[in-house]
């Protein structure tokens, strides 16, 4: 296939490629900057500029651009940049594969997008599957949004498939960073109740689910999830055995609100249960279905 993908830098951007390519994949990447080898092409998301021969011979765009939620307070105009970098992407190449099923229109051609978990907002400990309503916290109305910024290609034909990626464990994934350095200096435990779920996914499955999803029959929401998500308790628990340090240091729920603001109550005090279920049913099998096996993988092995 030829794919084009943007957010080719980002932590999963930066393992897909690689991996498309070994696949047999041709790959080109977008990016705003000037480019400096032959697989880049430049795009102007923010004003909606995109060459319209750069995907009209493309078979698949797997869209991963957007501003990195970071753990910091959310003030109004970072919030505003995590909502328009990624509704200007995502509006951007939905259009431009619209206009290239248009001018080709019996080539089949896939899109998929990323969004998030966070699409539930705070569900407790209810188990939710991708047929759930929405949450109504920033984070939720932000992956309705960003998630509706693909009808265009949708309603032209194109299969569209929106990636709900839950908290990505993974060598260089910053909650791994930043956990498993708090953890290994003996300093971590449960944040807030640790009651809230956290919907885990090893990289290596994000990646390897991206790649499944490019020909699987699969079309609309899919949560990109480990099978067995666990609560944060649980998780900061699995962390300590694995760097092989206590996990009794809990973090009290006002202070992660005080210092985090919005962040803290709804990235890190606020979860999601959710399960994989379009995922596995399409036949997806998983390379670390279990919290332990993905954490060796992020802290320990190489």
């Amino acid at each position: 296939m030829r794919i084009a993908v943007t957010g080719s830098s980002g932590l999963i951007g930066s393992r897909l490629v690689p991996a498309l390519r070994a696949d047999g994949h041709d790959v080109l990447r977008l990016v705003r900057r000037t480019p400096r080898t032959a697989d880049e092409h430049r795009w102007d998301p923010q004003h909606r500029r995109i060459d319209p021969a750069l995907l009209r011979d493309v078979d698949a765009v797997v869209n991963l651009a957007g501003t990195p939620i970071r753990p910091r307070p959310w003030t109004a105009a970072y919030k505003d940049r995590l909502r328009t970098s990624r509704l200007d992407s995502t509006l951007t190449v939905s259009q431009a594969l619209a206009d290239a099923a248009a001018e080709d229109p019996g080539r089949p051609r896939v899109l998929l997008s990323a969004s998030g978990v966070g699409f539930y907002g705070d569900t407790g400990d209810r188990p939710v599957e991708e047929d759930a309503a929405p949450g109504s916290d920033f984070l939720a109305r932000l992956c309705v949004e960003w998630e509706g910024a693909t009808a265009a290609a949708a309603d032209a034909g194109v299969r569209v498939a929106q990636l709900r990626t839950g908290l990505v464990v993974g060598r260089g994934a910053p909650l791994m960073q930043i956990l498993g350095l708090v953890f290994r200096l003996g300093l971590g435990g449960r944040m807030g109740p640790g009651r809230q779920y956290w919907p885990w996914i090893s990289l290596d499955d994000e990646v390897g689910a991206i790649r499944f999803l490019l020909t699987a029959d699969v079309s609309g929401p899919v949560n990109l999830t480990g099978p067995a998500p666990v609560t944060n308790a649980e998780f900061t628990r699995r962390l300590g055995q694995v760097v092989h340090r206590p996990a009794v240091l809990p973090v009290p729920a006002f202070a992660l609100s005080l210092a985090l603001g919005e962040f803290g109550r709804t990235g890190v005090l606020a979860g999601q249960r959710a399960l994989p279920a379009r995922l596995g049913a399409a036949g997806y099998e998983w390379t670390h279905p279990e919290l332990e096996s993905a954490l060796q993988a992020a802290l320990v092995r190489g």
